[in-house]
């Protein structure tokens, strides 16, 4: 017969603790196993977590860097594209020719120091600063136009052969720059003025550029902006003001309100030629307008 012993749960908790633990191979392998594989699984997700982490701030870095240095391509590009429109329009004959504006014979004259402006609109004009011998000379001149039938109704529009025969009159150099003002649309003007300031603008290009003049076109708040006549509380009757005080020989010419157009041919000239109004107004000792 079996005799029980009562024990207390004491005894019994040492009684467990003295006995020696022997694993089973299996359970002491699978026990490797796990310790590997979950050693295995931190490794891979630390190492995960960490490619992940790696490319988004590399990529965050390379993209700034690829903004950075697109927006300098960007700029170097709108800079070349400035540069090949300027070429385009400049002298298209080389120094020594033969062939001067004038039509006549000969090369650059390069004791001479001229620059040309122009207001293109049809109401516009072209003026010639010109510096030559330390003799300061300058001329102004309603641009040449005519009328003709659009639509059945008179309107004016600019002569070409005219214009063509005034600048050969200028006896300019070959290689002259001529300041040519931009032309910019306005929504009042309607498609009759974008039509004509368009018309203007491209005409003076191609007759100038054909002549050998090299043109550089200028945006009229540029001018406006160094003459300061730019702003609302500004008109056309200051531009003929300032032009008046640049050039007092020639202000007889501007006294009228149509005559804006020679005032702007002369500020255009002028902001080419570099002229400020708190410098002394070179003498002039030409001077003339077309009717």
């Amino acid at each position: 017969m079996y005799k029980y012993t009562l024990v207390s749960s004491t005894e019994v908790v040492e009684l467990m603790e003295s006995l020696p633990f022997y694993a089973h191979p299996l359970q002491a392998q699978s026990h490797s196993f796990m310790n590997s594989l979950l050693s295995s699984k931190l490794k891979s997700r630390f190492l995960c977590t960490s490619s992940l982490l790696s490319p988004e701030i590399s990529t965050t870095t390379s993209s700034v860097r690829k903004e950075s240095s697109g927006g300098a391509k960007l700029k170097i590009a709108h800079t070349q594209l400035k540069d090949n429109w300027l070429a385009s329009l400049s002298c298209p004959f080389p120094l020594g020719h033969g062939y001067s504006a004038n039509g006549s014979s000969g090369g650059l004259n390069t004791t001479s120091d001229c620059v040309i402006g122009v207001d293109p609109d049809v109401s516009g004009a072209v003026a010639l600063l010109r510096t030559n011998e330390s003799i300061s000379s300058a001329q102004v001149h309603d641009s040449p136009h005519l009328q003709v039938l659009v639509g059945g109704r008179r309107r004016k529009r600019l002569d070409a052969k005219s214009i063509v025969q005034l600048l050969h009159s200028f006896n300019a150099p070959i290689g002259t720059t001529a300041y040519l003002e931009q032309s910019t649309p306005f929504p009042q003007d309607g498609k009759q003025g974008w039509w004509s300031g368009g018309f203007g603008y491209g005409l003076w290009i191609g007759i100038l550029v054909g002549l050998g003049f090299s043109v550089v076109p200028v945006p009229s708040l540029a001018w406006k902006n160094k003459f300061e006549l730019s702003g609302k509380d500004t008109s056309k009757d200051d531009s003929r003001r300032v032009a008046s005080e640049l050039f007092p020989s020639l202000s007889p010419l501007l006294k009228r309100k149509k005559d804006h157009g020679r005032a702007e041919a002369l500020l255009i000239a002028a902001y080419g030629k570099g002229l400020n109004l708190n410098l002394e107004t070179p003498s002039v000792l030409e001077e003339s307008a077309a009717s």
